[in-house]
């Protein structure tokens, strides 16, 4: 590539914005909401002058290569390929960054890296790891809901409210990885669309806010009636969400919802008890028989009375199935529990007694989504904030609620109130951030040693791990496998495709919950095995056939010009002067040359800088 290719411009959006956008002082006062620029400029105002107040001084801007590789992986989840960066750094466009920033969001890719984000918030803490078979469907629908722009309202309460089979409905994703348990959906339907961890009031009053044991309890009545139920039919193996109004009255339930009766009906010698021998003839109950034998009977004489039946407890708290929810007393826990009526414990809306399933959570749903909820609106930016910047204004970004201190308060309300007023519209929010001046600052100190100090909330960047799927779209994009990608993409389908692709194996291997603060995220052994020795490594750094090494030491006779293009294509920049000196004396000992490349390009493949988005 020539030299002036890889010179950059670095011409900051700022200087045009700062002519072009008045704003007022005052987060919140008198901004025009539709404006993207605008609401970016003031939370920026926001921040700088809480930065200016603790006398934390601010980095300047990042340089063009390093913008245009943080918003690629930011938005379309890949690094960017070396005639993107050519393209770009020639642009003398002082909108440039703004209209790559739009270029990207409205991109297919957008919604692939997004959808896959969204994908592991939902499923990482799934109840039962079992529903992951079905993942993909989820983030088809996902991809699909973020194609169109759908507004994030809309998208939360579709999964609050889904029915159907798992296999045709990806809303029905955060019900199923939950197993229609009321207590567990209401612990994951807060912490995602609204920041708050309420499962800690489950057995007793929250201990770091102000929430009540009871008030999580009445949220959780929202959900008695929603169950988890297996298809039979001809077709593949599937499950869906219903709805029951009614008391359900199959098998195990059924069994020890009268147990009187039971007695009655099978107790052929009169002794009040009964054996698996006396209700060996009927099938399903003698399959059933031991496991409520193993639960019930309390003397070992093999056999049960009606109360010993009547005191097994069922899964969830409840003492019986029913249509109705028990908050579970903890001194009797075979007691029935405290009947609970639904009640949003934001605002202590209630629902009317005996409202049906589908009723009762569209009723939640529209308290969760309400605009003047602002807990809704402040958890998805964020988390989107803490996405693209490294870390949230609340960390970690499901741990939000009114006794926590956010950073730069005002910020995220104006924020959350520009969302809201804006329909919930989920690619404005990512444009906003993507043009603030706290998105677009470079690192603390970049010397030619590429040194990288402990960032200082929002006045550099934070150079943070890339998430699986980035990194496996980035080795894709060195590889320059773009045949490949349709085969080996995740959530094409269900079963078992997803289980034995390539891409879905290299996800399990450096998968973690996105909700994790990145300073607990740590390598592991078998990431770094799998970088050092994996086939897929192997074939990429191989400076033999056709790949992209070995185009570029048999275009670069020059190994000063081969070293500069292959730090291009790995890392979007040119080596530092004591990189180019190391790589140079390391070719010079060498009498191979390409054995030479393929150790730097190998190197460089295992960097913390390529696992790193900075």
């Amino acid at each position: 590539m020539c030299k002036v290719a890889t010179k950059w411009l670095g011409i900051s959006l700022f200087s045009f914005f700062a002519v072009a956008v008045s704003t007022p002082t005052m987060a919140g006062s008198n901004v025009n909401y539709r404006n993207h620029v605008a609401v970016a400029r003031q939370v920026d105002q926001v921040i700088e002058q809480g930065l200016k107040e603790k006398g934390q001084p601010v980095a300047k801007m990042a340089s063009d290569e390093d913008f245009l590789r943080r918003l690629t992986l930011d938005l379309v989840g890949r690094i960017p390929s070396v005639s993107e960066m050519t393209l770009y750094g020639l642009d003398p466009d002082p909108l440039k960054r703004d209209k790559l920033i739009q270029k990207l969001i409205e991109s297919e890719d957008f919604a692939v890296n997004w959808s896959a984000y969204w994908r592991d918030v939902l499923f990482s803490r799934a109840t039962d790891t079992r529903a992951r078979v079905f993942q993909g469907v989820f983030e088809s629908w996902l991809r699909e809901q973020m194609n169109s722009n759908r507004p994030w309202d809309e998208v939360a309460t579709e999964i609050i409210t889904a029915t159907g089979d798992v296999r045709e409905n990806g809303a029905t994703a955060l019900i199923f990885a939950h197993q229609g348990d009321a207590k567990e959906i209401t612990s994951e339907v807060t912490r995602i669309f609204l920041g708050i961890q309420i499962q800690c009031a489950n057995c007793h009053d929250h201990p770091t806010d102000t929430w009540t044991r009871e008030q999580f309890h009445q949220m959780a009545a929202f959900f008695p009636r929603v169950a988890v139920r297996q298809k039979r039919n001809e077709g593949p193996r599937s499950f869906e969400i219903v709805s029951f109004d009614k008391a359900r009255g199959n098998k195990g339930r059924d069994i020890l919802n009268n147990p009187e009766r039971l007695v009655r009906t099978f107790d052929k010698n009169g002794d009040k008890k009964i054996t698996r021998n006396e209700v060996k003839e009927r099938i399903q109950l003698a399959r059933l028989f031991d496991r409520i034998l193993e639960l019930g009977d309390k003397n070992g004489d093999k056999a049960l009375t009606a109360k010993e039946i009547k005191d097994i407890p069922l899964p969830g708290g409840n003492r019986r199935a029913s249509t109705e929810y028990y908050m579970p007393d903890l001194e009797n826990p075979n007691a029935q529990g405290t009947l609970m009526q639904p009640a949003f414990f934001i605002n202590d809306e209630k629902v009317a007694k005996g409202l049906e399933d589908t009723r009762r959570r569209a009723q939640l749903a529209k308290y969760i989504t309400d605009p003047d909820n602002p807990w809704f609106a402040k958890a998805f930016v964020n988390r989107v904030w803490s996405e693209m910047l490294g870390r949230g204004f609340y960390s970690p970004v499901d741990d939000m609620g009114p006794l926590r201190d956010p950073e730069h308060e005002q910020a995220i309300e104006l924020l959350s109130e520009a969302f809201t007023k804006n329909g919930y519209d989920t690619k404005w929010l990512f444009r906003t951030i993507a043009n603030t001046a706290a998105y677009q600052r470079g690192l603390s100190r970049q010397t030619d040693e590429r040194k990288i100090d402990e960032p200082v909330a929002f006045a550099c960047a934070t150079p943070t791990r890339l998430r699986s799927e980035q990194i496996f779209a980035s080795l894709m994009e060195l590889s320059a496998l773009e045949e490949n990608k349709d085969s080996i993409a995740i959530g094409r389908g269900p079963g078992a495709r997803f289980r034995n692709n390539p891409k879905a194996q290299f996800t399990s291997l450096f998968n973690y919950d996105p909700s994790t603060p990145q300073e607990d995220l740590m390598g592991t052994i078998p990431q770094s095995l799998f970088m050092m020795n994996s086939s897929i490594i192997e074939k990429l750094v191989s400076a033999k056939g056709t790949g992209p090494l070995a185009r570029i030491v048999k275009k670069y006779s020059d190994d000063a010009d081969a070293t500069s293009e292959l730090y291009l294509l790995v890392l979007s920049r040119d080596p530092s002067k004591n990189e180019m000196k190391i790589c140079r004396e390391y070719l010079e000992k060498n009498d191979n040359r390409n054995e030479a490349f393929e150790d730097i390009m190998w190197s460089l493949v295992n960097s913390s800088e390529f696992i790193s988005k900075r």
